[in-house]
């Protein structure tokens, strides 16, 4: 069972066991994205994926794991690391993993919530016309982020994402106006 997984920087030849996961396609980037895999009897390998890193999160609950790189979604098995899909990133750049275990992944406009497949993936709606959002820290169930009001973009807010109810409110700070 994989423990942690973090992004490292290309590793020396033979300092790991290495797997490659890879989507042979000619609209493929240069880049590449190396995790280190640590299972529980503290194994260590290494996963080389295609694309620039992004992020990467492990969901205990689901048994999942999720790499982002600039060119695809990547979710793994978590006992095995194989993998069991991958999908195109069409502008995600940023990803985290809720206290329920579920994936939730953004892009500059839109937060989506990912189900029990990469096929299965929901954007959660917001009040307002989001741009530029950025993922901050959670508190209890609920995600913090900011973003600035699509196509006002003097408004600068905090946000919070919900996940209990999985709704998008404004936070009541005396600076969102």
């Amino acid at each position: 069972m994989i423990t942690n997984a973090e992004i490292i920087n290309q590793p020396y030849a033979g300092e790991f066991e290495e797997r490659v996961y890879d989507n042979d396609n000619s609209w493929n980037s240069q880049s590449w994205t190396w995790i280190k895999f640590t299972e529980n009897s503290q194994y260590e390998w290494v996963g080389q994926f295609r694309g620039a890193p992004i992020g990467v999160g492990i969901s205990t609950i689901h048994s999942q794991m999720l790499i982002v790189t600039s060119d695809y979604l990547f979710l793994l098995n978590q006992g095995s690391g194989q993998l069991l899909e991958f999908k195109e990133n069409n502008g995600y750049n940023a990803l985290t993993v809720s206290p329920k275990g579920d994936f939730i992944i953004g892009n500059y406009f839109n937060i989506d919530k990912i189900g029990k497949s990469l096929q299965n993936i929901r954007t959660i709606e917001g009040p307002i016309g989001m741009d530029r959002i950025e993922f901050k820290k959670w508190e209890g169930n609920k995600l913090n982020f900011s973003c600035d009001e699509f196509a006002n973009w003097d408004r600068h807010l905090d946000m919070e994402l919900d996940t209990g109810e999985w709704k998008i409110k404004i936070k009541p700070l005396p600076n969102n106006k």
